[in-house]
C-alpha cells in the first residue's frame, strides 16, 4: 500500500475502485431452486425447459441471476415465481462455484431446497418454455430429461437433504390425507428413500415415536377382495423432531439405534 492509498478516505477509495472495476474478469451470482415433492405417488423434482441459450431446450432447475439490489433469498423467490408461478418455503442448500459450470462467464450459484406437499400444477413463466415435475427415478434414464449446467449434482444434493429430513422430522405425514394407515405412511418413506422398508420394523419405530402419529379410533376398509384384518387409521401428531431418528439403513447390530438415551 503506497502513501496515496493511506491518505485516501473510504469514499475516495470506493470511487477509484469502481472506476477500475472493469479491469477484473466478469463474474456473476445466481440462485437455483431444488423444489421436491411427491407428485402422483412419485418422488419428483420441479424442472423448467430452457427457452434460450445456453442449453436451450434442456431441462434445468428454476433460477437465474441475482440483481444488484437483491438479497439471495429474495432473488430465489422471484425466479421461482417468474418461471413456475409457485411460492414455497425455501432453505439454503449450499453454494456451487466450479470455474466452468456456466459457459457464459464465471458464475457462482447459491442453491435453495424445498420439500413440500400439495403443490399447485406448475405453469411456465416468461423465462421458461415448460415447467413440470419429473420423477427422481427418471433422471439419468434414456427417457429422462437432459439436464443443463451442473444441475444433476445440485439435484442430488437436494434429494439427499430431503431424504435426511424424513429421518429426523415428521415431514412424511404431510404428504398424506388424513386419516391414513401406517402402510400408506411407509409407502411415502419407501418412495422418497428409494428403497424398501421392513413393515414390522417400521410399525414398531413409528408407534414408539412420541407425537409422530395419533390413532383416530377407527379402522380402514380392508384392501382387496379377501379382506383381512382392518388397518388402524392415524392422523399427524404434534412432534416437531423425531428421536431416535427413523434411519434409512439398519445398523449392523440389528437395532442399537432404538435404545432411548
Amino acid at each position: 500500500m503506497d502513501q496515496n492509498e493511506r491518505d485516501q478516505t473510504e469514499e475516495e477509495f470506493l470511487a477509484e475502485y469502481r472506476q477500475n472495476i472493469g479491469r477484473y474478469p466478469p463474474f456473476a451470482v445466481t440462485v437455483d431452486i431444488v423444489l421436491l415433492t411427491v407428485h402422483q405417488g412419485r418422488f419428483s423434482v420441479l424442472l423448467v425447459q430452457r427457452a434460450a441459450h445456453p442449453f436451450r431446450d434442456y431441462w434445468a432447475l428454476p433460477g437465474g441471476f441475482v440483481r444488484a439490489s437483491e438479497d439471495l433469498e429474495v432473488a430465489a423467490r422471484r425466479e421461482l415465481e417468474e418461471e413456475t408461478t409457485l411460492r414455497v418455503h425455501l432453505e439454503q442448500l449450499r453454494t456451487y462455484g466450479a470455474a466452468d459450470r456456466d459457459p457464459r462467464l464465471r458464475v457462482v450459484s447459491t442453491a435453495y431446497v424445498a420439500f413440500a406437499p400439495n403443490l399447485d400444477r406448475p405453469e411456465a413463466g416468461t423465462d421458461a418454455a415448460e415447467a413440470r415435475f419429473w420423477p427422481i427415478a427418471r433422471l439419468g434414464a434414456e427417457d429422462g430429461p437432459a439436464l443443463a449446467f451442473d444441475h444433476a449434482r445440485i439435484i442430488a444434493d437436494g434429494v439427499e437433504r430431503a431424504r435426511s429430513k424424513l429421518e429426523y422430522t415428521p415431514l412424511a405425514t404431510a404428504f398424506l390425507d388424513e386419516p391414513f394407515t401406517l402402510t400408506e405412511l411407509r409407502e411415502i418413506y419407501e418412495e422418497v428413500w428409494g428403497q424398501p422398508v421392513d413393515p414390522s420394523n417400521f410399525r414398531r419405530k413409528v408407534l414408539r415415536q412420541r407425537g409422530l402419529v395419533e390413532p383416530v379410533g377407527r379402522s380402514a376398509p380392508p384392501r382387496g377382495a379377501q379382506g383381512g384384518r382392518p388397518a388402524e387409521l392415524y392422523r399427524r401428531g404434534p412432534a416437531g423432531l423425531l428421536w431416535p431418528p427413523l434411519r434409512r439403513h439398519e445398523p449392523e447390530d440389528g437395532g442399537a439405534e432404538d435404545v432411548d438415551p
